[in-house]
């Protein structure tokens, strides 16, 4: 929904789908029913998620005319794709596999091209498209220092940004691709984001944009930080323990854009004595996604687990200050339902405040798309989830 000058809506990854009409059948039953609650009179944004295989599906024959007349005859648009996760993301272990297949590779291309083919087709007229995508790989794949893995992802990052340039040029189409850092992605904080766009996109990526596409080179690092920019995800801000007005300062002193704001919130606790610890964190512990942990020690150093059985199992460090969980819940939440355990809601309002003195993007994405692992004490009605989700954040900001 519009709330000038931002466009509101939820992820659509939160719904179980497999195949394009279960994804379209989820939007009828959940969608529709959320428009006519929160946005009766106006369009209603959509956050749109699509795998691999649905977004075969929904270029082939006449099935995205059909759903972009769908889309218009009930009143929603979208603006925003989720194009991280591939492959299937309920029902079965995602686990690493949702950085599969990763920057390096072709169908990661491919898949990000036909998602760019889609969401031009239905932007409304005079309307900004984003796609999220991942941290570029995971980083237990790759070898951080190696040039082999640095230079095929920039360009292939290029290879996209000049689809998205082109589109702009023959168009007037503006889509930009939104690199999403993560805990233990190859992108996981601030200082490894701007670190791609000042040692890789912008001066091994400029050069090779302008020579495609025929401009300067000072024009193509233009278009580059146009066409490429950050889904700025609030959990996993606060998975790296950085403050969100401080992250915003710095990404916008290296011209570095915000595409998406991802409204998500982690679980957070002080770890105390192990046992306490395993009881409260059990329920949280469910085999589909990672739950990366990162503990932060009374001397400031974080340290790392890959997820949480990692960090059950380890031996609890006698410095251990706070315990932050990647485990996407309820926005609405400032304290769960379980002892001792809060979650990371301030990072959320932290980054409202600063979206209140400058608006760095048009685009508010909430994601709990954890709806189906959460204990049962969490979990509710879902329809009525996300609806109460949108209207904190419309209260909140």
């Amino acid at each position: 929904m519009k709330l000038a000058p931002f466009h509101l809506t939820y992820c659509t990854n939160i719904h179980p789908a497999k195949g394009f009409p279960a994804v379209w059948e989820s939007l009828k039953r959940h969608t529709l029913p959320l428009k006519a609650s929160l946005s009766p009179d106006a369009p209603f944004g959509v956050g749109l998620r699509l795998s691999g295989d649905e977004s075969r599906e929904l270029l082939e024959g006449d099935t995205l005319k059909a759903f972009k007349a769908w889309l218009l005859e009930n009143g929603l648009y979208v603006f925003t794709m989720n194009g991280f996760p591939y492959g299937p993301f309920h029902g079965e272990a995602v686990k690493e596999q949702v950085h599969a297949p990763d920057w390096r590779t072709e169908e990661r291309v491919a898949y990000t091209l036909r998602l760019v083919r889609i969401l031009a087709a239905l932007l409304p007229e005079g309307v900004t498209g984003g796609i999220s995508t991942s941290p570029l790989s995971y980083k237990p794949w790759v070898n951080l220092r190696d040039e082999a893995v640095w230079r095929p992802i920039t360009e292939n990052v290029v290879r996209v940004a000049e689809a998205l340039f082109a589109l702009r040029r023959e168009r007037g189409v503006l889509i930009h691709l939104d690199l999403e850092p993560e805990p233990d992605g190859l992108l996981e904080n601030s200082d490894e984001l701007i670190a791609f766009f000042s040692d890789w996109l912008l001066p091994r990526g400029a050069p090779l944009l302008a020579a495609r596409v025929g401009i300067t080179e000072a024009e193509a690092r233009d278009a580059l930080l146009e066409h490429v920019q950050v889904c700025f995800d609030t959990c996993h801000v606060a998975l790296a323990y950085e403050r969100p007005a401080e992250v915003l300062a710095r990404l916008r002193a290296h011209g570095i854009r915000i595409g998406k704001v991802q409204v998500s919130s982690a679980l957070r606790l002080t770890p105390e004595d192990p046992e306490g610890l395993r009881r409260t964190l059990a329920p949280f512990d469910e085999p589909v996604y990672l739950h990366q942990v990162v503990q932060r020690n009374a001397g400031g150093t974080l340290t790392r687990y890959p997820d949480l059985p990692a960090a059950l199992a380890a031996p609890l460090a006698a410095d251990a200050a706070e315990w932050r969980v990647h485990f996407h819940v309820p926005v609405f939440l400032a304290r769960t339902e379980h002892d001792h355990v809060a979650t990371t809601q301030e990072t959320i309002l932290e980054t409202f405040a600063a979206l209140r003195e400058r608006a760095l993007t048009e685009h508010l994405e909430v994601e709990t798309y954890t709806w189906s692992v959460l204990p049962k004490a969490l979990r509710r009605d879902l329809t009525a989830l996300i609806a109460r989700e949108l209207e904190w954040v419309k209260g909140a900001l």
